[in-house]
């Protein structure tokens, strides 16, 4: 009898590291390869073929006046990932599309059927998480494609290229050319460009308290209170104030001035202090429960607060501990915990903290957030039981064990029990009768009888889940102490008598609202139910890379050209920005989503506007009746009387209004690292004065006769030399001779420096001698400082000073030394890691010219942004090396553009987006067509739910 042949299955996933996990759960007769990532997107409308750029594609790579059809291209870069998956789909029996179980990894797997066209059994497998249990669920509870969830996806897409390339063209004429606006980045940008108004508009105000320390009479352990009355008045504190300086009239508090908290004090450390009694003194029982397991946003939060991660660092890390089996799968909005999640947590904490701490049954979790899907678990460790942080210690390291043992922490304190304990406020009275006349002599008008204090402390009988883990929070605009911590009473009754250990007048100025930081911006958005915590990585590097916000520490600054673009889209493009609306679109995407919105419809609403009584305009309509837009306007930020601030097309300056009529109005630079809410009138003066207010005449030079001139540029003050205009007309193409310009020493001011100085400067670069082969040496001023220069070999100097005095011996005696980075000698490597499992060569960390690397002497990988050298980890050196092979070899521009339309169409593996006939087995094609019919109806391949209606059909281009 012959044998039962296995069948072959290929698996396809989107992550190499991924792939290297999830082979080894596989038994034989299984495939497992990678996408990575998208292998398709909308073409940039100049990389459309020759024949489609002038046809209704043309314009946004989407045909919108037919359904709203895209046309998709597989990426350059992914032609050979493609070549690779078609080959390996031949030899296979079944596919197993194992993609991200979300919107974005159903449209890979759905851009994946339409470009391989499988003719064998397609499969969509989903899991949340890595482990065998998990992958063993996952093979026997296949489903087919969501195509309610692809379609989401892809309107989402066309949405936010609608959204981009109409809008975007604004900003470029009236702002600055490159810049971008979009759907969640205009709304995240707004947010902290308006914090930034608000300081800029803030108004500090001074009030005075008391810095005090009591204890018993008859003696024992000091505590702190709190001034809160005179006679019966409430003092005031930070929160009685509003922004602009003035004290709140609801406040109705008495503001105390440095006289008055100073005789104040000095009256209670004196012959009054033992007039001070307890007047009350409130017990109640305190409760506390544990937060929430991990979502997606609160992980970055708390990843930014606690371990000082950026967010795209946190869902970097988060990734790579997903992709290799410690933690359950890192984008989600839902703070449930599955029932064996559940279990696995309450038996760690009986084993480890004892059965009083395990609550008498598993906590449940709501989501706050607007708009949360709840579709997969809360963010856990893996697996049926949790490995603990000393379990994983050997294995991970750095910043990926720093956010593992977070995130156990928090999910094994979600399931504790509430820690208990007692909060106690004591009110204390003081008798100032006694020193009435020194308090008159103090400040007071009128010399206050009575004083009263108050203070707080809670004790903790039961930890709890504070055993674990406690939530961190944000900083914030007002502290009161006493909140942080646990902190004890003495053991006091009412009427008890109470001595002034210490007692000192305390000044208090009120502080603006706080920047925001990463972690706050993230909590934002998703209180307003903007975007989706999936995206709000993308959307803050999106907002960074623009140089719409820097960063300064952990806060978020906005740039000038942050106000320029905010402004002109708040006054012009109000419905976009608005943070009502953007939510609302996130919501009707969900209906799309859930099966629950037609995507044509909703898109047609969009663009070219709803019909009927009470419908708002489209986009199209709002771009087409823009009216003129007045740029300087726009670009124009009032600083002080006769000083405005404006963003210029290479930075933000000063313009002073000319004294005269008929004068140019002057112009000064303003430094990069000046923030906004730091621009103020007097710092606005000081720059004046600093820099002047246009060119300063130096005077001539002797050799030459032409005037010497000092100047402020973008890249600082210079000196230069005013050619003459030419007696003739230059002949056409011959150069246009250059004047002489030099830097100024950073101990220089335009102001002030003189033409001696100017004229030494311009004689630059100098010659100090040459070597012994006849080779030069000169001394000169760069872009980043003094150095010297021998042929190609460049060497700093310690101090500007040194271009004109350093000699040639001492020139020699630098180049004498090996150079200290990127000379002939090999500089060792900065980190060394493990074996490559691929390649199976060592790798290392080097520094090279743009920057750290990692490598196994092959393939060489430059870290991203938010990687650093301390921080590299085995896995994820090895992840940016299969990244980069993944990639393969750049490769090299070509001039060579002709080609005819035809073989441009048929070498393409392009397609349009097709509606989905949504249960099929194997993927349908369509015949190519250069103009086909807005009725014509494609196929969405394999695994689609249900049957499309005809609302939406849309147009098919062209398919690979």
């Amino acid at each position: 009898m012959a044998a039962t042949s296995t069948p072959h299955r290929l698996v396809i996933v989107e992550s190499p590291t991924k792939v290297r996990t999830i082979v080894g759960y596989l038994g034989d007769g299984y495939d497992v390869t990678a996408s990575v990532g998208h292998i398709r997107d909308l073409p940039q409308p100049s990389e459309l073929p020759a024949d489609m750029k002038k046809g209704p594609y043309g314009r946004f790579a989407v045909d919108v006046d037919s359904g709203f059809a895209p046309y998709y291209r597989v990426d350059p870069d992914k032609k050979k990932t493609v070549t690779e998956l078609k080959k390996l789909l031949k030899d296979a029996d079944e596919l197993y599309l194992a993609t991200d179980e979300d919107r974005e990894g159903e449209a890979i797997a759905w851009h994946l059927l339409e470009v391989l066209k499988p003719k064998i059994p397609v499969k969509r497998m989903v899991f949340h998480e890595i482990t065998p249990e998990a992958i063993e669920r996952a093979l026997e509870n296949t489903r087919e494609l969501d195509a309610d969830l692809v379609d989401a996806q892809e309107t989402r897409r066309i949405l936010d290229r609608l959204y981009g390339y109409e809008v975007s063209p604004v900003l470029w004429r009236k702002v600055r050319a490159g810049l971008s606006a979009g759907r969640v980045q205009s709304v995240a940008t707004r947010l902290v460009v308006e914090r930034e108004r608000e300081r800029m508009a803030f108004v500090s105000a001074d009030y005075w308290d008391l810095d005090i320390e009591l204890t018993e009479a008859a003696g024992g352990t000091a505590f702190k209170a709190r001034l809160e009355t005179v006679d019966g008045t409430k003092v005031a504190s930070g929160r009685d104030f509003d922004d602009r300086g003035q004290l709140k009239k609801a406040a109705g508090a008495l503001v105390l001035g440095e006289p008055q908290a100073t005789s104040l004090a000095s009256v209670l450390t004196g012959t009054a202090q033992q007039a001070l009694s307890v007047t009350s003194l409130e017990t109640k029982p305190y409760t506390r429960r544990p937060a929430a397991p991990f979502t997606t946003s609160t992980l970055q939060q708390e990843a930014g607060r606690k371990l000082r991660m950026s967010a795209r660092q946190a869902m970097r890390v988060a990734q790579s501990l997903y992709e290799n089996g410690y933690i359950t799968y890192m984008r989600t909005d839902s703070t449930q915990l599955s029932g064996q999640a559940m279990a696995a947590a309450r038996s760690q904490i009986g084993e480890l903290y004892g059965a009083e701490y395990v609550p008498g049954k598993p906590r449940m979790y709501g989501s706050k957030a607007k708009a949360a899907q709840e579709a997969h678990e809360a963010i856990r460790p893996s697996g049926d039981s949790f490995r603990t942080p000393a379990q994983v210690s050997g294995a991970l390291g750095g910043d990926e064990f720093r956010l593992y043992e977070l995130i156990w922490k928090r999910t094994v304190a979600s399931q504790m029990a509430d820690a208990k304990g007692s909060t106690a406020t004591m009110k204390i009275g003081a008798d100032l009768a006694a020193a009435s006349a020194e308090l008159v002599g103090g400040g007071w008008e009128t010399a206050p009888a009575k004083a009263g204090f108050t203070t707080s402390g809670t004790v903790i009988t039961f930890r709890g889940f504070l055993a674990a883990y406690e939530e961190g929070r944000d900083v914030e605009r007002y502290s009161e102490s006493g909140k942080d911590g646990e902190s004890r009473l003495p053991d006091v009754k009412e009427g008890d008598a109470i001595a002034v250990d210490r007692a000192e007048a305390d000044g208090h100025t009120t502080a603006p609202p706080p920047r925001f930081t990463e972690a706050s911006l993230v909590k934002r958005l998703e209180e307003l139910g903007i975007g989706r915590p999936s995206t709000y990585v993308a959307t803050i590097s999106t907002i960074q890379d623009r140089g719409y916000v820097t960063n300064r520490g952990n806060a978020l600054v906005p740039s000038w050209v942050a106000f320029s673009v905010t402004r002109l889209l708040e006054e012009h493009f109000a419905g976009l920005v608005d943070y009502q609306f953007t939510a609302d679109l996130e919501a009707q995407l969900d209906e799309i989503a859930g099966g629950r919105e037609d995507r044509t419809q909703w898109l047609h609403d969009f663009y070219f506007g709803g019909e009927g009584e009470g419908s708002t305009p489209g986009l199209k309509a709002v771009v087409d009746d823009l009216g003129d837009i007045d740029a300087r306007e726009i670009n124009t930020v009032p600083i002080a009387e006769g000083i405005e601030l404006r963003v210029g097309r290479y930075g933000p300056f000063l313009e002073i209004a000319p004294e005269k009529e008929g004068d140019s109005p002057g112009r000064v630079s303003v430094p990069d690292d000046l923030a906004p809410d730091e621009l103020t009138e007097a710092a606005a003066r000081e720059l004046i004065r600093t820099q002047g207010t246009g060119d300063r005449e130096l005077g001539p030079d002797p050799e030459t006769g032409h005037t010497i001139v000092a100047k402020s540029g973008r890249f600082g003050p210079y000196v230069t030399e005013v050619l003459p205009e030419p007696e003739e007309k230059p002949k056409r193409g011959a150069k246009k001779p250059k004047p002489r310009t030099a830097s100024l020493f950073k101990s220089m001011e335009p102001t002030t420096v003189t033409l001696e100085q100017a004229l030494r400067l311009l004689t630059l670069p100098r010659t100090v001698g040459e070597d012994a082969e006849g080779t030069p040496i000169t001394a000169q001023n760069g872009r980043y400082g003094p150095y010297l220069k021998k042929g190609t070999d460049s060497r700093s100097l310690e101090r500007e000073e040194q271009i004109f005095g350093i000699t040639l011996e001492e020139a020699l005696e630098i180049y004498s030394k090996p150079k200290q980075r990127r000379g002939a000698q090999a500089a060792p490597p900065l980190k060394e890691l493990g074996e490559d499992p691929e390649s199976k060569k060592p790798v290392v960390v080097k520094d090279g010219r743009f920057g750290p690397y990692v490598t196994d002497g092959t393939t060489n990988a430059t870290l991203r942004k938010d990687d650093s050298v301390e921080g590299m980890s085995e896995t994820r050196a090895y992840e940016l090396l299969a990244e980069k092979r993944a990639k393969g070899p750049a490769k090299k521009r070509t001039t060579t553009r002709k080609t005819t339309a035809s073989k441009t169409t048929a070498s393409k593996t392009t397609t349009a987006k097709k509606t989905p006939a949504k249960k099929t087995t194997t993927a349908k094609s369509t015949t190519a067509a250069k103009k086909p019919a807005a009725t014509s109806t494609a196929t969405k391949s394999t695994a689609a739910k249900k049957t499309t209606t005809a609302a939406k059909k849309t147009t098919t281009p062209k398919t690979p």
